[in-house]
């Protein structure tokens, strides 16, 4: 085997990430699904405030 086993390994360089020119059809895309992201974070804290919609949840008869 190697002898070179020990010490720490040097981590993997990542490779540069060339930045993308967006037309103004792809910001305007971009930005909606944001905003729309937004609205859905939005709503969910709201309805973690409220609790359990219905109530009671499911209800089970007393038949056997």
């Amino acid at each position: 085997m190697s002898s070179k086993l020990g010490g720490k390994a040097k981590p993997l360089k990542q490779p540069k990430v060339d930045k993308k020119e967006y037309d103004e059809i792809d910001k305007a895309n971009i930005q909606k699904k944001k905003d729309e992201e937004k609205a859905i974070k939005e709503l969910k804290a709201k309805a973690q405030q409220k609790g359990a919609f219905g109530g009671s949840g499911l209800k089970k008869s007393g038949k056997k």
